[in-house]
């Protein structure tokens, strides 16, 4: 297949006009990292963003950065880094799951809305994002937001662009609010406890005062006792004394004590990436998000109609499950059981063919499709970017 790099957002423009004229759709792509989320694009070419590259502005001051979509996150890490910064919602890197070489971009992050364990006080990537270019599907360069958070009357394109995992168009640029690194980082562990007792303990530390920065339950798999993961952050002292102050008011469920911090930093960045599932590569892995409390009983009742293996992210509310492809990778079952648990689920991997014949997203009610339908059509009228990307037909 063609892959079209333009250096500059002009070229991106002019490819998209040439392939609306021809009636070509166009497949985006950023690293090519995160190749199999979504449905499998029906594209005469790939538009990449690997040549638009580049910080195009960094102000530590200011606590905010703008780059262009193509920049990979080990270049935006290392400026933040250099600076004591970091973004606030710890993006996850997909390579692990999808066994993926290339580089992650921030483009794909803002696209994706690429979140990982820190959602749970820093917000989303769309809470972070304060700022877009983009070019839609009639060739138009647009711009929404700027340097700062600002209150927005109608259609918020920031918003909306986040989480459209390139329906709306191509993005160029985006503009990220920062925060400053924490001091210390420290992670409490309880062990052996099973999935109801565990997400109890989390309920608990997040109800706390004690601003947990991580909360999440790695059942027991292949020898490897359960682990329940409370992390802190900030100075030393003060998550010296948080941390006691939680052994205390987690005594009912469980003796803790700190995890090694070399051990701990590895674990995260397991559980931001999904690592406890990656293998073996042709389970189906689904994403499901559901009211915290819910998460034991949501992955019981999965596990007792189908094979499965999970793990819990977000005190309980992030499932990530693991389940054989047969059947559809049991979409019409996972999806149920996640909406009647006023949750959703995402089919985060699977084959290409499976992915075109279920819905990889939740499916969304009439409403919600007529909506969706009339934003796709108001920025890409013909349906020449990421057609069917997240749902058939738009």
């Amino acid at each position: 297949m063609t892959i079209l790099t333009p250096k500059t957002e002009t070229e991106a423009a002019d490819v998209v006009r040439e392939a609306r004229a021809a009636r070509r759709p166009l497949a985006i792509q950023g690293g090519g990292t995160r190749a199999g989320l979504g449905r499998p694009v029906q594209a005469d070419a790939v538009l990449s963003t690997r040549a638009m590259s580049g910080i195009v502005f960094h102000e530590p001051a200011e606590l905010v950065i703008r780059a262009k979509a193509g920049t990979p996150m080990r270049e935006i890490e290392a400026s933040l880094a250099a600076h004591g910064q970091f973004l606030p919602f710890e993006p996850m890197d997909h390579r692990a799951v999808y066994a993926t070489q290339g580089e992650p971009t921030i483009g794909a992050v803002a696209a994706c809305n690429i979140s990982g364990p820190r959602r749970i006080i820093g917000g989303a990537a769309r809470d972070s994002l304060i700022g877009v270019r983009l070019v839609n599907g009639r060739g138009e360069a647009v711009q929404s937001g700027g340097r700062v958070m600002k209150n927005v009357t109608g259609l918020d394109l920031v918003k909306l662009s986040a989480g459209a995992h390139g329906a709306l168009g191509l993005i160029t640029e985006v503009t990220f609010k920062l925060l400053p690194q924490p001091q210390t980082q420290r992670t409490l562990v309880l062990r052996n406890l099973d999935d109801a007792t565990a997400i109890a303990a989390l309920t608990a530390a997040l109800g706390s005062p004690f601003s947990v920065t991580g909360a999440a339950h790695l059942p027991p798999h292949h020898g490897n006792k359960a682990q329940t993961l409370i992390r802190l952050e900030g100075f030393a002292e003060s998550v010296a004394y948080r941390g006691d102050r939680l052994m205390q008011t987690l005594s009912a469920q469980g003796k803790a004590d700190w995890l090694a911090e070399d051990e701990a930093a590895q674990v995260w960045a397991d559980i931001r990436d999904a690592r406890p599932l990656a293998e073996p590569r042709d389970a189906a892995l689904w994403r499901i998000s559901v009211p915290p409390t819910r998460g034991s009983g949501v992955a019981a009742e999965i596990a007792s109609r189908r094979k499965a293996r999970w793990f819990f992210d977000w005190g309980g509310g992030l499932i990530w499950l693991a389940t054989p492809e047969a059947d559809g990778a049991g979409a019409s079952l996972v999806q149920s059981i996640a909406s009647a648990a006023q949750g959703h689920a995402t089919l985060m991997r699977a084959s290409a063919t499976t992915r075109a014949a279920v819905s990889v997203f939740q499916p969304p009610s009439d409403v919600e499709m007529r909506l969706t339908q009339g934003v796709k059509a108001s920025f890409d009228p013909d349906r020449i970017i990421n057609p069917g990307r997240m749902h058939a037909g738009v």
